[in-house]
C-alpha cells in the first residue's frame, strides 16, 4: 500500500463508522436517514476506509449498515438532473468501491440485517461472504422503473448464475434470504437475534491460519474465476508454486508433520 494510507485512527469520516476489535475492523454504513444509500460521498469515505484497512494488519472486515436498510443502492438525490459526466465518474467510483473489496487482502462479510437493493446488493455480491438475518431482502429494482440495474448486475450475476440473474434484473422482484442463499448470494440465513453471532463465528473461521497466504489465495481465486479452465490451471499452478516457498507455507507443512501448533509469520 502507498505510504500516505491513514491509519484507522487518523480517519476523519462523516457517513461511516469504522471500529475494531482484535484483528477483525467493523465498517458501517452510517446514513440511515438515507437507507444508507451509496452516495459519492460515502463511497468515498468506503475507499477511504476499506484502503486504510488493507494496510492494517487486521485479518477480516464486516460491512454493515445502521438503520432498518442494509443499503438501498446509489441515492437518487444525487443523481437526478446529473450529467453524463457526473454519472461517469459515481460509477466509476462505486466499481472502484466494490473491486477495492475483492482486492484487499482481508477477508470482508457482509452483515445484512435489512434490505440490501440495486448497489446494495452489489456490495453484498462482492463480499466474500454474506450472512444474512431472516428479516433482509434484495433486489435489482430498475427491471420495474427506468434505469436498469447494469453496474450491480456484474456482480450478482457472477453470484447467482444466467438464469437467475435475468429473472431478478427483469422482474425487479425482491427475493427472500433463503432464496438468496438458495441462488448462492449468501453463506448463511439466521433469525435477526443470531446475526452478530453468526458473523463473528464464520469470519473467525475464514481468518484463521496465514493471513499472508489467505490474501494470496483470495486474490488468486478472483484472478481465474472467470478464466478459461486451462487459463485458470495454469495461473493458480504459478501462483501455488511460488507460494510453496514463503516461510507461513513450509511453516505449515512442517507443523502438520511434527504435530504442532504452527508459528505463522504472515510472510
Amino acid at each position: 500500500m502507498i505510504s500516505d494510507t491513514p491509519a484507522l485512527d487518523e480517519l476523519d469520516l462523516e457517513h461511516v463508522l469504522v471500529a475494531r476489535a482484535g484483528d477483525h475492523v467493523t465498517v458501517t454504513m452510517n446514513r440511515p436517514d438515507r437507507r444508507n444509500a451509496l452516495s459519492l460521498a460515502h463511497m468515498q469515505e468506503l475507499i477511504r476506509a476499506l484502503t486504510a484497512i488493507a494496510a492494517s494488519d487486521a485479518t477480516g472486515v464486516v460491512i454493515a449498515g445502521n438503520g432498518p436498510v442494509f443499503s438501498a443502492g446509489h441515492d437518487f438525490a444525487d443523481m437526478a438532473g446529473a450529467d453524463l459526466g457526473f454519472m461517469r465518474d459515481l460509477l466509476t467510483t462505486c466499481t472502484e468501491l466494490m473491486l477495492l473489496v475483492q482486492r484487499m487482502p482481508q477477508v470482508v462479510l457482509a452483515r445484512v440485517h435489512g434490505l440490501a437493493t440495486a448497489a446494495g446488493c452489489q456490495l453484498v455480491s462482492s463480499c466474500d461472504l454474506a450472512v444474512s438475518a431472516d428479516t433482509a431482502g434484495f433486489a435489482a429494482p430498475g427491471g420495474k422503473g427506468g434505469w436498469f440495474c447494469h453496474t450491480p448486475m456484474v456482480g450478482i450475476s457472477r453470484n447467482i448464475g444466467r438464469k437467475r440473474a435475468m429473472e431478478l434484473s427483469l422482474t425487479g422482484d425482491t427475493i427472500d434470504p433463503q432464496t438468496a442463499m438458495a441462488w448462492g448470494l449468501l453463506n448463511r440465513v439466521v433469525p435477526a437475534d443470531e446475526l452478530d453471532d453468526a458473523v463473528a463465528d464464520l469470519l473467525g473461521r475464514a481468518t484463521r491460519g496465514s493471513r499472508f497466504s489467505k490474501g494470496l489465495g483470495k486474490q488468486t481465486l478472483y484472478a481465474h474465476l472467470d478464466l478459461d479452465i486451462e487459463s485458470a490451471y495454469r495461473h493458480a499452478l504459478e501462483v501455488m508454486a511460488s507460494a510453496s516457498q514463503t516461510h507461513d507455507a513450509q511453516e505449515g507443512m512442517a507443523s502438520f508433520l511434527e504435530k504442532r501448533r504452527p508459528d505463522f509469520q504472515n510472510r
